[in-house]
């Protein structure tokens, strides 16, 4: 899956390098469908260069920062050094992420590639990312597709898509909870006290227990 149009500059973008020459190195940008950029040299790395081949190679997939885009000479400057090891995973990982979802929608639209393509592009339009705009409708349902321009049954296919191959994202957390009532018994004796207190106190553990926790009741002397 391609987007249409061109990258956003300060947008990161995954590329493949396709020639390597001493100022630098041409990729083709595997997002957008037939554009080029060039990387010069003092982009690759930070400091001197020796061998740029020591940076890049032909085939290479990267991830590269958008530094300027000009559209009359179909030309775009990169830089590969301005991205940091944290942001190559994550870009590739929502790279990989939405080829994965363009794949599901091919299936879904089999033997009719035209209407997954327009489904693609207005989600693309909508949502920026074809696999988050699934995400949001398995969480969600059909109304997180209420931005794009979809009709009834692209709507039904996306959910069924989403409910049967999204993984909704989840953790795990614990804690503990500590309960202070500024709450007293007033009785005739201690062991009537006694037992109102400690019956208030039980029905709180049983509560806790009851949802998987743990609770005891200690008497203040």
């Amino acid at each position: 899956m391609q987007r249409e149009g061109w990258p956003e500059p300060g947008s990161l973008v995954v590329c493949t390098v396709t020639q390597v020459v001493d100022f630098g190195a041409f990729v083709s940008i595997d997002e957008y469908a037939g554009k080029q950029g060039l990387i010069h040299i003092s982009e690759v790395a930070s400091g001197w260069i020796k061998y740029i081949r020591d940076h890049v190679r032909e085939g290479q997939k990267i991830v590269c920062k958008v530094l300027n885009v000009d559209t009359s000479r179909h030309h775009i400057d990169l830089s590969l050094k301005d991205v940091n090891e944290h942001q190559r995973r994550e870009k590739i990982q929502e790279w990989k992420a939405d080829q994965k979802a363009w794949k599901w929608l091919e299936m879904a639209y089999k033997d009719r590639p035209e209407d997954a393509k327009r489904v693609a592009d207005s989600l693309m339009a909508a949502y920026d990312s074809l696999y988050l705009a699934m995400e949001e409708a398995a969480i969600s349902g059909a109304e997180a597709l209420n931005e794009a321009d979809l009709t009834e049954e692209d709507v039904k296919i996306l959910e069924s898509l989403s409910r049967d191959n999204v993984k909704i994202p989840s953790v795990d957390i614990s804690g503990y909870v500590d309960i202070t009532s500024p709450a007293h018994v007033t009785a005739p004796d201690y062991k009537h006290a006694e037992s109102v207190l400690k019956k208030a106190a039980q029905a709180i553990v049983s509560y806790i227990e009851q949802h998987g926790g743990e609770g005891a009741f200690h008497r203040e002397a």
